[in-house]
């Protein structure tokens, strides 16, 4: 049944299957965009509507208890099948079509020989249930097909509409004859033999194999086979079921090629995967690392060259830092028609063929920092796939990263810096959103990286807002950051915030040391170290990127003096544990050291999360150790 405003014809005069609904004992509903839009006259009686009105727009909800749990039945329902739903008076069969679903609702326990199906209580067309089922047979979307074994050959007696689709051939042509004449030279042996002993046997089988139609197309048939019995049992058709599953097996066979490519990937770079990661541990220095992976990738059968270049804003060239193998390159420039020029450029993988060579290039970022590019060439034919894309993407991470960790070593090493100071007016940079807040200027003392990854950073904040109250409300309205009060002076206050914009983390990952962060008005003015050897413009262009807005103030290149106060002040902190420093530091600069001492002990060991005795126990080692490095003592303390 279609929906309800099919079930009449011109004029508004019911159609002859709407009239028969009408005497059907059991509940018909027709449903169409979730609005009741039928119901015959035994379902208006069981559901109270009115009962001189067959069509309508009826909300399911109200009619029908069940609604709740039928809806989702008649969604996941395919068009053109039937579904069954059990509920506790009813057997429901919902019968979907393209338009809506027609709903019958059979009483569940019915008087002995009484049928539960709604056309056998009444049959106002004329139809059998032998006329309904051979209707149902034929219009099958799948293929099914009836054979007599009591016939020579066990031919076909009957194949339906789908079938004749499915294989092209018509009626005529297949009746009478086998159904192996669907098999060919690739139909599966092993199917064809398990399918005839199942028939032997007369029993059911499902097999898959490759079957022809009419005009020579091979397609995958999903056959199921099952022997029909008569009421002593014994077997008088066959009746099949034919499947297209083609584009499955296309998959499936897909899946399978793709698996085993993987797996011959997989076993060629595994050995290079591990001993490019044994390069980024063992190496001690960043040329070092390059030149090991440029080697160990060119000693793979399948490369036949590798080099890892650097872009030169100077010169807008690409310069080679290090290569190995065949492929070389020098001068390419930044704009060039080449892989490594499209990889800084886009940062991301890039496979091409230059000249008879398949290139593959490789972005070596970490943290948002440019380290430079890695590229790779076969020197072949050989096209590098997707999946060993990947890979190799993989391996270009790992050697970034041990390109960031020498990098980042050298910040305290090396004498030879860039330091760079820069304006940001993003209110995300935790101290600027409290100063902002708290109408307060806050200046950076010293961070602590935790044993959890997050890094603590000391700040002295002034101004006549600056108490602990007034801080302690304004950081509440700061989603993420956390704030400790460790010392309350007169307009001054001594604290450490963690959460929120690790600006100070943040910078370290990347190989560069704050020197000075002063906020105040929602503004800060942030000093940075670079190593003149890092890549000084990707480290500025990763703070424009976090943070816009930013402005340049100035570059400049400087040396260290030997044994400035900033480098006495770095030996002394060396020579410090964490504790012992962080001591000697809150004690300094929360007066401790002042009469009348306005913080105890007891509070300052509280601050840091420790015993009084432990935290004096800190600083008199600090203080040891200070008065060592003031008058040159080489004497150690513990």
């Amino acid at each position: 049944m279609e929906h309800a405003d099919t079930e009449y014809g011109g004029g508004g005069r019911p159609t002859a299957a709407a009239s028969a609904l009408e005497a059907v004992v059991d509940p018909v509903v027709a449903v169409a965009d979730g609005t009741i839009t039928y119901a015959n006259a035994a379902a208006r009686d069981a559901f109270e509507l009115p009962t001189d009105e067959r069509t309508g727009e009826w909300e399911p909800t109200a009619v029908l208890e069940s609604w709740s749990r039928l809806e989702p039945e008649v969604d996941e329902t395919t068009v053109g099948t039937v579904r069954t739903v059990s509920l506790e008076r009813y057997d429901v069969r919902i019968h979907r079509s393209v338009d809506g679903a027609t709903i019958t609702f059979e009483h569940s326990e019915r008087e002995a020989g009484e049928s539960s199906h709604a056309m056998d209580e009444f049959t106002p067309v004329g139809e059998s249930d032998r006329a309904v089922k051979d209707r149902a047979i034929n219009e099958a979307p799948v293929g099914i097909t009836i054979s007599d074994p009591d016939l020579e050959d066990n031919p076909l007696v009957y194949v339906n509409d789908a079938y004749q689709e499915m294989t092209g051939y018509s009626f005529d042509e297949v009746v009478g004859r086998n159904c192996r004449f669907l098999q060919g030279d690739d139909s599966s042996e092993t199917a064809i033999a398990e399918m005839a002993a199942a028939i032997d046997e007369e029993r059911p089988v499902t097999v898959e194999l490759e079957n022809y139609r009419k005009d020579g197309t091979s397609f995958w048939n999903e056959v199921t086979i099952a022997p029909v019995r008569d009421a002593d049992g014994t077997v008088t058709h066959y009746v099949g079921f034919q499947n297209d599953v083609t584009a499955r097996k296309r998959a499936e066979f897909e899946l399978e090629r793709r698996t085993a490519e993987l797996e011959y990937i997989l076993d060629r770079v595994e050995g290079l995967i591990q001993d490019v990661t044994d390069v980024v541990a063992g190496s001690t220095t960043r040329s070092e690392l390059e030149a090991e992976v440029c080697d160990r990738i060119t000693a793979e059968p399948a490369y036949d060259g590798a080099w890892i270049g650097e872009r030169n804003p100077a010169t807008g060239t690409i310069d080679v830092r290090s290569s190995a193998g065949g492929c070389p390159e020098t001068g390419v420039s930044v704009d060039a028609d080449h892989p490594a020029a499209a990889t800084l450029e886009e940062g991301v993988a890039t496979t091409e063929t230059v000249e008879d060579a398949s290139y593959a290039s490789f972005p070596l970022a970490y943290n948002d920092i440019e380290y430079g590019v890695l590229s790779v060439c076969t020197g072949d034919d050989r096209e590098i796939g997707d999946r060993e894309t990947v890979i190799l993407s993989a391996l270009a991470r790992a050697v970034a990263s041990g390109v960031n960790a020498r990098e980042t070593s050298r910040v305290l090493e090396t004498d030879a810096v860039v330091a760079v100071e820069l304006t940001l007016t993003d209110s995300s940079v935790a101290s600027a959103a409290l100063s902002a807040a708290a109408d307060c200027r806050l200046e950076y003392r010293r961070s602590v990286h935790r044993t959890d990854d997050e890094t603590a950073s000391l700040f002295t904040v002034t101004g006549p807002d600056a108490t602990a109250t007034a801080l302690t409300d304004a950081v509440a309205e700061i989603p993420d950051l956390n704030c400790r009060i460790i010392v309350e002076r007169d307009a001054e206050c001594l604290i450490e915030l963690s959460g929120g914009d690790d600006l100070v983390g943040w910078l370290s990952e990347r190989g560069v040391r704050t020197q000075s962060i002063e906020s105040e008005d929602g503004r800060t003015e942030l000093t940075l170290e670079i190593p003149r050897s890092a890549n000084v413009r990707s480290v500025v262009e990763a703070v424009e990127d976090r943070y816009p807005g930013t402005d340049i103030v100035s570059f400049q290149q400087r040396d260290r003096d030997h044994e400035t106060r900033q480098e006495f002040a770095a030996r002394l902190e060396s020579d410090l544990t964490e504790r012992q420093f962080a001591a000697l530091q809150r004690a300094y600069l929360s007066g401790y050291f002042e009469w009348p001492r306005p913080t105890t002990g007891e509070e300052l060991a509280q601050s840091m999360d420790v015993s009084r005795p432990t935290f004096h126990e800190h600083l008199r080692t600090a203080e040891s150790k200070l008065c060592q490095a003031f008058f040159n003592d080489t004497q150690s303390s513990g």
